[in-house]
């Protein structure tokens, strides 16, 4: 199977895929003729395609997430690799596909990556922290399996979140055996839940996110893991006004660090600010990893990455 990434301008590719996208849209011609505006992903990337002139019946066959075999060309619109579909079907048992062959995830067994949260979680010297960090893993410890971390920005693939959080744990125990006025256990704490609530913010399947949810829109993430802090305090018997409640729903609430950004207040104890920045460090970094392993092998630039202020990153000559 030839890989997305690997695409050049000019391959005329036969192959299965998966149907990331499937919108109807309209030409602007006279009349107006409806084609597919289509994503197709495989393991090392996406690549954008259109198939024009659709008919009823292909409306009501092709959906996203679902694996089709494609005939197609790969050809250049403004600067950027595009498929011109020519032919297109569903792919059946028969084939041997299954769309987990597809999905990008994260690099290390998504089973290993909650076993470390989890672990991390009990390490927790403090034990009214401990049973906060516990009751809120509890509330999405299955959907930590598969979640990503976010649609796009970074770590959008399947068990991202949990990748992301084991990262960040891993830079955490750095900077606070660098730094030792940090408290580790806030730091811990910190970093497994700052983003704690994704899996209610998002609607994701297999590890690609299809909408927000309805509390995701209203509420996001970081107000929605706030709450749920003062759940646990209220479930486990705690003083909702308690200053270790009050720090974690601050942890939580400035991880962001501005108001644009989505964080209500700005960091203020220390170990907000190592939080923030280590959250930025590995968001930027594995945003910048990710554009490079879906780099096209012909390429030396990458896209524009919005997460780095729409810079584009080089491929250094080996």
């Amino acid at each position: 199977m030839t890989l997305i990434r690997t695409f050049t301008e000019g391959d005329e590719i036969i192959g299965f895929y998966l149907l990331k996208k499937a919108d109807i849209k309209q030409t602007n011609s006279t009349p107006p003729k409806d084609y597919f505006d289509i994503v197709l992903a495989d393991t090392s990337g996406e690549i954008p395609a259109k198939l024009w002139d659709v008919s009823p019946a292909d409306k009501e066959t092709y959906f996203p997430m679902m694996l089709v075999k494609v005939q197609g060309l790969v050809q250049m619109y403004r600067e950027k690799p595009q498929m011109k579909i020519n032919r297109i079907r569903k792919a059946t048992e028969e084939d041997g596909y299954t769309l987990t062959d597809f999905i990008r995830s994260a690099p290390i067994q998504p089973i290993d990556l909650v076993h470390m949260i989890k672990q991390t979680a009990a390490s927790i010297q403090d034990s009214d922290l401990r049973s906060v960090v516990e009751f809120c893993i509890s509330k999405v410890e299955e959907r930590l399996m598969h979640y990503p971390a976010a649609k796009g920005m970074h770590h959008a693939y399947y068990a991202g979140l949990a990748y992301h959080i084991c990262r960040m744990l891993e830079l955490g125990e750095f900077v606070a055996k660098q730094r030792p006025f940090l408290n580790l256990d806030l730091i811990k704490a910190g970093v497994i839940l700052h983003d704690i609530a994704k899996p209610e913010e998002m609607n994701a399947q297999l590890g690609i996110v299809t909408d927000y949810s309805f509390k995701g829109k209203l509420l996001g993430h970081i107000s929605l893991a706030a709450n749920w802090i003062i759940e646990a305090a209220i479930a486990l018997g705690m003083d909702t006004s308690d200053e270790k409640i009050v720090i974690l729903q601050h942890l939580v609430l400035s991880h962001h660090n501005l108001g644009e950004w989505g964080s209500p207040v700005q960091p203020q104890i220390p170990e907000a600010v190592a939080l923030h920045y280590i959250d930025t460090l590995d968001a930027k970094l594995q945003a910048v990893e990710d554009a490079l392993d879906s780099l096209p092998d012909s390429e030396e630039w990458t896209q524009p990455l919005k997460i780095i202020e729409n810079k584009q990153i080089y491929r250094m000559k080996k």
